[in-house]
């Protein structure tokens, strides 16, 4: 892995060649891995050639490039069984080599549960391009109709028996060269073998055994580490930096300063982390922050640059006027950081005018153009190579870990490591933002929904390239592309009321750096929407689940409703349960409903909490979901997703706020930002609604954006309290139910 210039013909017949750059540490032995270069390859990377997503190796291997990453959700085995399925290959013959822009297909970022309805649609289909032109050369080399062969374990043979061809001997060049083919028929679900089916993880058994090479164990040869000395103050300036302070340190190498940008370059970690923390450096006082009390007055207050109107239907504000009851309320989500579990980190090295950088990111292609943007250099001449790390789910601090090492690495001249502190991650990671919802019903005479109008407050920036911090520090330009984005998604209701207009108000800025947690927007919208239909519900003194019912017609949406009601055990009453007042623990059921931006996966939830109403702590100990997102490629893979998105928002629900004074982040470590805990993790108890015939949808996101108002609607059905700020924390708790 030395840099040799490979050709293409020993880059595929090679078969394991290419597995070790972005697979890198899969061993014991292979946590140290040599330097790559970033030119050479001729290896098709263009989004319509089947060449780009596969390779089939001399020894009937198949080798299958993803632009689309595993966070630790299960991807990558569920690419190896999508491409092992079309292309009639035991599971084991089939290896995934992830997010390296020098040999992986773009295919956008990895988020907005798109890796197996786009990435893995796109792979499967040239899959299945790829395996109609193996049959196509063994009819010439058989002298055999197509419609008269059959694939199987990597051959082709006749359908009535006799000799056939191995993939190998059918492509010995290890060339298509041929386009993928959008239109291709694809292997008929009712023959699947291995889609649909629960197998285990690729992953996990190096995982459970400490095996595992996550990012923040890569190392390369000739490597030195850095630790990047943050201002105190988001936007303070850097007056002085007294580099005698440090000089002492053994092993020291450098102090970089580049503008506000400061950092320190040393032979050891340790020495690093001394080193950055005994450097002497005057900042200016900067507080530009509003106020933590006032935020809401802040957000409320912000310039709005435009409003997208999500949906209009008939009049609302004239339905408004003539309801017979008018019900209003505002809701807010808080600033969340993503409390990644492993500080971000990342590996640059600058070698012969090329910038190979290892990496965490769930979008390496986009990062590679923010990589040249920043240093100047050609997008070819940078490579990003994915390598798995510790805590994601959206745009965390890996990005900009890769950005301060590529600086760093160009300013000593050797691979640098830059590994994140607890402090730099809780700090300078950007932000789930903040979101204010205004609502507004009318109720007519039988308690029905006549009108819905609401409102929401939400970032005009919050998707597209983040900036990078060492770039903004240091005064470097950007490649940022902020767009609109999906936060103003699940906005508009999935139910049939006769009037409704939903508006999204984009401000003009935010108090952080704007980023998506997992399921952005979706998450807080639908939050809003499912709390108050359930203060609808509860007005008219009607069964919530019966409520929904009522007007919603998605027949499929209907079945996720039943199925959970099924799964819970779920008896139809009015909301509050109204227990005996007196004990000391309160139990509710609450239930919530979302189909992701309207147009794909279906998921309900039904919530049971216990609140003790004297110290105003909430337990979730059971979540229920049913989910239908179409075709299922691993039913053991999506239960996993729904644990994760259920047990992480749970946390994010209770307990999870960043808090800041006037210059920067407080909450920089575990005990100022908690998370949850094993003792309080819930039971969730899933339905799978399988749909082989029907388009695969995603599932690392939907069943998240159920969970705080299924939580709000459960502490209302036992208390008769509305819970309608996130995080539900105690105070709050105690506050709602003195109210009460």
């Amino acid at each position: 892995m030395n840099a040799p210039v490979f050709s293409r013909r020993a880059l595929l017949q090679g078969g394991a060649l290419v597995v070790g750059f972005s697979l890198a540490g899969r061993s014991a032995l292979a946590q140290t891995a040599a330097s790559v270069a970033t030119n050479g390859f001729s290896k098709a990377i263009a989004p319509d050639q089947v060449d780009s997503f596969l390779a089939l190796g001399a020894d009937g291997r198949a080798t299958i490039f993803s632009g689309k990453v595993d966070l630790g959700t299960g991807v990558e085995t569920a690419m190896a069984q999508i491409a092992a399925e079309e292309l009639d290959l035991p599971l084991d013959h089939v290896t995934v080599v992830q997010g390296d822009t020098a040999l992986t297909p773009d295919q956008g970022p990895t988020y907005g549960s798109l890796s197996i309805q786009k990435g893995g649609v796109e792979i499967r289909q040239a899959a299945a391009t790829a395996r109609a032109r193996l049959v196509q050369l063994a009819s010439e080399r058989l002298g055999a109709p197509i419609d008269a062969l059959v694939t199987e374990n990597g051959s082709v043979r006749p359908k009535a028996g006799g000799t056939g061809v191995s993939y190998a001997d059918l492509l010995k060049d290890g060339r298509f060269e041929t386009k993928v083919d959008s239109a291709v028929t694809t292997k008929d679900p009712a023959q699947f073998a291995l889609v649909g089916k629960s197998v285990p993880r690729l992953d996990i058994p190096e995982k459970m055994t400490g095996h595992f090479t996550y990012m923040q164990d890569f190392r390369v040869p000739g490597m030195v580490h850095a630790r990047v000395v943050r201002p105190p103050a988001i936007s303070a300036t850097l007056k002085s930096v007294d580099e005698g302070s440090v000089a002492s340190i053994p092993g020291l190498i450098k102090v970089v300063r580049q503008g506000n940008f400061l950092a320190v370059v040393t032979e050891r970690e340790w020495a690093a982390i001394k080193a950055a923390s005994q450097l002497k450096a005057t900042w200016s006082a900067w507080a530009g922050l509003p106020a933590q009390d006032q935020l809401w007055e802040h957000v409320r207050a912000t310039k709005v640059t435009k409003d997208d109107v999500t949906s209009s239907t008939g009049d609302a504000e004239g339905a408004l006027a003539q309801a017979s009851k008018v019900l209003q309320a505002t809701y807010d989500f808080a600033i969340h950081t993503h409390g990644s579990i492993g500080p971000s980190c990342a590996v640059a090295e600058f070698k012969d005018g090329l910038l190979t950088c290892w990496t965490a990111s769930q979008m390496t292609h986009a990062l590679r153009m923010q990589l040249a943007a920043m240093t100047g250099l050609a997008p070819e001449a940078v490579r990003c190579i994915y390598i798995e790390g510790s805590g994601c789910y959206g745009r965390n601090g890996h990005e900009d870990a890769a950005g301060d090492a590529a600086l760093l690495a160009r300013a000593v001249g050797r691979p640098v490591r830059v590994q994140w502190s607890r402090a730099d991650e809780h700090g300078w990671d950007p932000k789930g933002p903040p979101t204010l919802i205004d609502l507004k019903a009318g109720l007519d005479a039988a308690g029905n929904v006549a009108a819905w109008s609401s409102q929401f407050h939400v970032p005009e920036g919050a998707a597209g390239n983040v900036p990078l911090v060492a770039a903004t520090l240091a005064g470097l330009p950007h490649e940022t592309t902020m767009a609109p984005g999906n936060v103003i998604q699940n906005s508009a209701l999935p139910y049939g009321f006769p009037n409704v207009r939903t508006v999204c108000h984009r401000l003009a800025d935010t108090p952080f750096r704007p980023s998506w947690i997992r399921t952005p927007g979706r998450m807080q919208n639908t939050f809003a929407n499912e709390a108050f239909l359930d203060e609808c519900a509860a007005t008219a003194g009607a069964d919530p689940l019966e409520y929904r019912l009522r007007v919603l017609k998605d027949p499929r949406g209907i079945t996720v409703l039943k199925r959970v009601a099924e799964i819970a055990g779920w008896q139809a009453r009015p909301s509050p349960l109204k227990e005996d007042a007196r004990a000391d623990v309160l139990r509710g059921r609450g239930l919530s409903y979302v189909r992701y931006e309207l147009n794909r996966t279906y998921v309900a939830g039904v919530a049971e909490v216990e609140v003790d109403r004297k110290t105003g702590q909430v337990r979730v100990p059971r979540f229920f979901v049913a989910q239908d997102c179409g075709q299922i490629i691993n039913p053991d893979g999506v239960r996993n997703q729904l644990d994760g998105n259920v047990i992480q928002t749970v946390s994010r629900v209770l307990m999870e706020e960043v808090t800041f004074d006037r210059s920067a982040v407080t909450s920089l470590d575990w005990a100022s930002y908690p998370i949850i805990t094993f003792p309080d993790v819930p039971q969730v108890v899933t339905d799978l609604i399988d749909r082989p015939t029907e388009k695969p949808w995603g599932a690392g996101e939907p069943s998240a954006a159920i969970v705080p108002a299924a939580i709000s609607n459960a502490i209302f059905d036992a208390t008769g309290a509305r819970l309608r700020s996130v995080p539900f924390s105690p105070a709050k708790v105690k506050a709602a139910l003195q109210g009460t």
